[in-house]
């Protein structure tokens, strides 16, 4: 049995391609999840270490002692899955874990969920200390972006 011919080999292409999109789409979307914070926060670079402990909540402080309040989307949410995932690097149910873990031991408290990013922006922007996750380019005043930085 000879595989080989020409329809072959161009639906090979055609399914490296649909792939190499796929996967430049994901990394795309991955570069355009901004965390962002409210303009109290007086940060403006976090490495991923520091983004993971704040929102698996091991950090509950800024460094001048304000408390940190962690906003995130539903687990189904698509920006949230992409935010575990590709930066914090954990998937959701993971997360989801981690939290509830914290407040079943009675350690610490959950963040507070929020079911759109417009209702993401409007609540990190009237809670001082605030920190959250949005995709959209569209950043409105009294919230300020916070750089993800390499880890060295």
């Amino acid at each position: 049995m000879k595989f080989g011919g020409m329809a072959t080999k161009v639906s090979f292409i055609g399914l490296l391609l649909v792939i190499n999109l796929a996967l430049s789409t994901a990394y795309c979307a991955e570069k355009n999840i901004r965390i962002i914070a409210n303009q109290s926060v007086d940060i403006d670079r976090l490495d991923n270490d520091q983004v993971k402990r704040i929102f698996t909540m091991y950090q509950t402080n800024w460094p001048n002692a304000q408390p940190i309040v962690v906003f995130v989307l539903a687990n189904q949410n698509g920006t949230h899955q992409l935010f575990s995932r590709e930066i914090l690097g954990v998937f959701p149910y993971q997360l989801e874990r981690i939290w509830n873990k914290l407040i079943f031991s009675g350690l610490g408290e959950g963040p507070i969920r929020v079911q759109t990013e417009s209702e993401m922006l409007a609540k990190v922007k009237q809670q001082p200390g605030a920190i959250g996750y949005v995709m959209t380019s569209e950043i409105p005043m009294g919230i300020h972006l916070i750089q993800l930085i390499e880890e060295q």
